[in-house]
């Protein structure tokens, strides 16, 4: 039998075993984590099927954003397209595609560890390893607390927080490093095209699993130099980061990482330049080591990529564990990176060890230990993932429901779990949204800290007004919603009039607002003299705000949404007034009335203002694809030519 075709079966094996570890999963629609963020990606995915084929803009969260900006298009794609294929749900469909690719997750540890090792006995030990344990258990007290059956993190992450772009991205990551190993070392067409296609594939489905490759794949490159000393390598390597990025240049856009780069303080700490020091510092020392030793007597790659990847995710998860050290992003979420470092590493030195008997006594004792969290899993594996659970009953479908059916224009602002949850079955308009990535408008994390957080009713009712929401939904801290993000629930009372009760603890309130809707007719004086509120309780801004937007001429415009990338506004406008539409600014944004465009600006809230003509006009608003997106889609298209032609290539 042809190694080939035998590495392939044993991948298949490691495959169908990971399958019946995980088969609860692939049966799943709705399980019983209804904190779990799994919800943002259901939503997304859900809405993305109903607007295929790509949506430029997203009215629906944050009072508008860019549709590319909210999340990578991977996983949003695959689980729509999978979905409206299927004739199933968006959430079974998303628990199908996350399940798949966690088990191909398994088989791309076997593939990444043979491709390194050539040892058939290294792979099958990591690849088992990998599915059954997680040292980030036994090292972090907190993280055994929390899953305390030794559910593999990888695992938990995925099925208890709802971390499916993440460990997706995980999963392809074995491949991607192992047609990096093959492409790197010497030239073959089809191998370079594969890395860089994998690659790619990784960045597409999540960031921290894209910062797991822009770590483990500089290792790969140098450990693989160290062997061969062919400056070509490093070549390859820079051709097949100019691929990945080729691939991704249509949604990956110099504004995307700006936004994204900026909108990171909402979602993580920011880093230490004492613990970017140390990083820097440790690298050196790594590069300086393994330097002298391959000099003086030779080195392979292998070991030295899994020194390093060990070595550098465990600084920075156990750095920030046990010394507080941050270098960048969320080190928690980087565990199950470690894990597989830490046990790549293992099966190494298990294998090559071996024939030392000392050496051999300890892998077996080590063996033996790892028996009892690993049978734990197996043995309560089912009663963890099985959890399906009826939507029916849930605050977080019953409020999503009851707003689609009765106002099923305004734009609410739902909290915690019913945030999370808004959007997975209707198109209903909120003003925040599913997380806190792609946040344009950046006076939205201040509106729902006082709205929420806030004792004062009088503020939050003005945040409301100038963010233009109907009404507001207040879980109280009995109520079966997860997270109670409202200190003060009970401050709207007698202050804003009630439209719904489930009479257990979700309360919805209308806003008192002039006209319903997004669009008004303003005094463009009056409005312009108004300058963004200085901190969050400003109430006086909000108030000289309110009063212009709500409280000017006497005109009301009907606004009728054409698509998510348009609206249409009837109006009817005297001179010196302007139109508001209360939707985020964009330079995308193009305005036209019979067919002349108009000047389209900021409002010091964040939000279109537009020079309408005088008399009744019909004003159409547009959202037209930007410069940076359009020569990225060409630059994708013609890396998808090059990559075809590689891979057609002969050696």
């Amino acid at each position: 039998m042809s190694t080939f075709r035998r590495t392939l079966i044993d991948s298949g094996i490691v495959f169908l075993f990971t399958c019946l570890l995980i088969a609860p999963l692939f049966k799943m629609e709705y399980s019983d984590h209804w904190g779990s963020i799994e919800s943002t990606f259901i939503a997304d995915a859900r809405m993305l099927r109903e607007h295929l084929l790509h949506p430029a803009w997203q009215p629906l969260w944050y009072c508008g954003t860019r549709f590319d900006y909210i999340y990578p298009p991977a996983l949003r794609y695959g689980t729509a397209l999978l979905s409206l294929l299927a004739g199933i749900s968006t959430a079974r469909a998303y628990h199908l595609y996350t399940a798949f690719f966690y088990a191909l997750g398994i088989s791309g540890v076997y593939l990444l560890v043979y491709a390194g090792s050539r040892s058939r006995a290294q792979a099958w030990l990591a690849s088992v390893a990998t599915a059954l344990l997680s040292p980030a258990l036994m090292l972090m007290e907190n993280f055994r607390i929390d899953s305390p059956y030794w559910v593999p993190q990888r695992l938990h992450v995925l099925a208890v927080y709802g971390e499916g772009p993440h460990i997706s991205s995980l999963s392809l990551l074995g491949f991607a490093l192992a047609s990096s190993f093959f492409a790197l070392r010497q030239w073959t067409p089809r191998a370079f095209a594969v890395s860089g296609v994998f690659c790619a594939s990784v960045v597409a489905t999540n960031f921290y699993g894209a910062t797991a490759l822009a770590l483990f794949f500089p290792i790969l490159t140098w450990a693989t130099w160290l062997e061969v000393r062919r400056h070509s390598v490093w070549l390859r390597a820079a051709g097949i980061a100019a691929m990945a990025y080729g691939l991704c240049a249509f949604w990956l856009t110099p504004s995307y990482m700006r936004i994204t780069a900026f909108d990171m303080r909402w979602v993580a700490e920011p880093s230490k330049s004492s613990s970017v020091a140390i990083a820097v510092g440790c690298v050196l020392i790594f590069c300086i080591v393994t330097f002298v030793i391959a000099k003086s007597r030779g080195i392979k790659a292998w070991p030295v990529f899994l020194a390093g990847a060990a070595s550098f995710t465990s600084v920075y998860v156990l750095g920030f564990h046990f010394l507080g050290l941050r270098v960048t992003g969320d080190a928690y979420r980087l565990a199950p990176e470690m894990d597989m470092a830490l046990i790549l590493l293992f099966a190494c030195c298990a294998v090559t060890w071996w024939k030392r008997l000392p050496a051999r006594v300890l892998i077996v004792i080590l063996l033996c230990a790892a028996c009892y969290p690993a049978a734990q899993y197996v043995t309560h594996r089912r009663s963890q993932l099985a959890r399906a659970h009826s939507i029916q009953t849930r605050p977080e479908f019953q409020v999503a429901k009851w707003m689609a059916d009765n106002l099923p224009q305004a734009r609410a602002l739902p909290t915690g779990s019913i945030r999370y949850w808004y959007n997975a079955w209707y198109d209903n308009d909120q003003a925040y949204g599913g997380s806190n990535q792609g946040l344009l408008n950046q006076l939205l994390p201040a509106a729902y800290w006082q709205i929420t957080q806030g004792d004062r009713a009088d503020v939050a009712i003005a945040w409301l007004q100038a963010l233009g929401v109907d009404a507001v939904i207040v879980p109280d801290k009995q109520s079966e919603e997860i997270y109670h993000d409202y200190s003060h629930p009970q401050k709207f009372q007698g202050a804003l009039p009630e439209v719904y009760d489930d009479h257990k603890g979700v309360i919805i309130y209308r806003v008192p607002r002039r006209y319903p809707g997004i669009a008004r007719v303003v005094d463009r004086a009056a409005l312009s003299a108004i300058g963004p509120p200085r901190t969050g309780d400003d109430m006086e801004t909000l108030s000289r705000y309110v009063s212009a937007v709500d409280y000017g001429p006497d005109s009301q415009p009907a606004v009728v949404r054409r698509g998510f990338e348009s609206f249409d506004v009837e109006v009817l406008a005297s001179p010196g007034q302007a139109v508001l539409l209360q939707e985020t600014f964009d330079l995308a944004w193009h305005v036209y009335s019979d067919g002349n465009p108009l000047h389209v600006e900021q409002d010091p809230f964040g939000f279109m203002l537009v020079s309408a003509p005088i008399g009744a006009h019909t004003m159409h608003f547009q959202f037209e694809t930007p410069m940076e997106n359009r020569v990225g889609g060409i630059l994708t298209l013609l890396t998808c030519v090059l990559v075809v032609i590689l891979l057609l290539a002969w050696r």
